[in-house]
């Protein structure tokens, strides 16, 4: 499929370095557009893309460009998905989806609306080893889950601080990588939780660089995870289950877990990347758009719609607002 990208930080970097390495199975860069030209000519030099554009507008006014991946600052997602949907672009939307769950609704109703094909780029989602632990709680091998714990934290500097924390851009640890925490716990609960209680500090930019969340969910099962822009915390993910754990050293970059139960039995399980885990989120795009889906089948838009109502209601019980929510 004919990519476009919007904006040329950190994480367009990835995508279009994995791109790069899909062109057998299909996938090309055709475009990328930012607000600086030279950024965006100096991008497309770098990744042998074809044409650079000084705007997003161009760019999603290429009509050789058939989706878009949206790597713009948090608080820009919506709008430039609109953007995007009334060029009649199918899209690939980086993680926060939006800031609210609002948004999000609308995004959805309106790809569907266009016969456009949507989804967050939520990329652990698509990461084969789930396949495999999916497969493995379906037989019952730990019994029934208890609780599930998991944790992300990690520093930030200078204009890379800035930018995280900037209220105006929906910044915050929650929005950022918490969730990643909550998409996990989804991703194992299938459910809403019934109830949350959580702990945060908001720091000087009125966002939030600390908070960990209890969670109950339908079952009996509970969860505690942590996120933290300001303190390290290994990305490692422990479920408990009646009959034994499973456990990830690195539940985000996720190649393999460890299965150990009570009984003294304990064994790994691998299925490492083809090439850096993003392909997954980029194939699953591809073939959705292929088969004629405004949403995927494997990675709904009521998956996404639950994690980021929750985050809506758990920045409610802090009282934290971002600045162009308190007009």
């Amino acid at each position: 499929m004919k990519w476009g990208i919007l904006a040329t930080g950190t994480i367009a970097k990835k995508f279009a370095s994995t791109v790069q390495r899909m062109r057998d199975s299909g996938e090309i860069l055709v475009a990328v557009g930012s607000r600086r030209e030279e950024s965006a000519r100096q991008f497309a030099e770098e990744y042998g893309i074809l044409r650079h554009y000084g705007s997003y507008e161009e760019l999603a006014a290429d009509l050789d460009v058939k989706a878009v991946y949206v790597a713009t600052p948090n608080n820009f997602h919506y709008e430039n998905c609109i953007m995007c949907l009334n060029a009649g672009k199918h899209i690939l939307c980086e993680k926060p989806f939006t800031t609210n769950a609002d948004d999000a609704r609308e995004l959805y109703r309106l790809a569907e609306e266009k016969g456009l094909f949507i989804m967050e780029a939520f990329w652990i989602r698509f990461l084969p080893v789930y396949s495999h632990l999916q497969k493995i709680l379906k037989e019952d091998v730990i019994g029934q889950i208890r609780h599930i714990r998991c944790e992300y934290g990690f520093i930030a500097k200078g204009a890379r601080k800035d930018r995280k924390f900037d209220s105006s851009l929906g910044g915050g640890a929650l929005l950022d990588i918490g969730i990643y925490n909550l998409g996990f716990l989804h991703m194992i609960t299938k459910a809403a939780p019934e109830s949350f209680q959580s702990q945060v500090h908001i720091n000087g930019y009125g966002t939030d660089d600390f908070s960990t969340i209890q969670l109950s969910y339908p079952g009996g099962c509970t969860a505690y995870c942590a996120q933290s822009i300001g303190m390290v915390m290994d990305r490692q993910a422990v479920i408990f289950g009646e009959k034994g754990t499973i456990s990830f050293q690195d539940y985000q970059h996720a190649e393999s877990f460890c299965v150990r139960l009570y009984d003294g039995q304990e064994y790994m399980v691998k299925v490492p990347f083809t090439i850096n885990g993003f392909e997954y989120q980029i194939k699953e795009t591809s073939r959705c758009v292929a088969e004629g889906r405004s949403a995927s089948d494997k990675f709904t838009p009521e998956d996404s719609l639950t994690v980021l109502q929750l985050m809506d209601d758990i920045r409610k019980s802090w009282g934290m607002k971002f600045e162009y929510e308190k007009s």
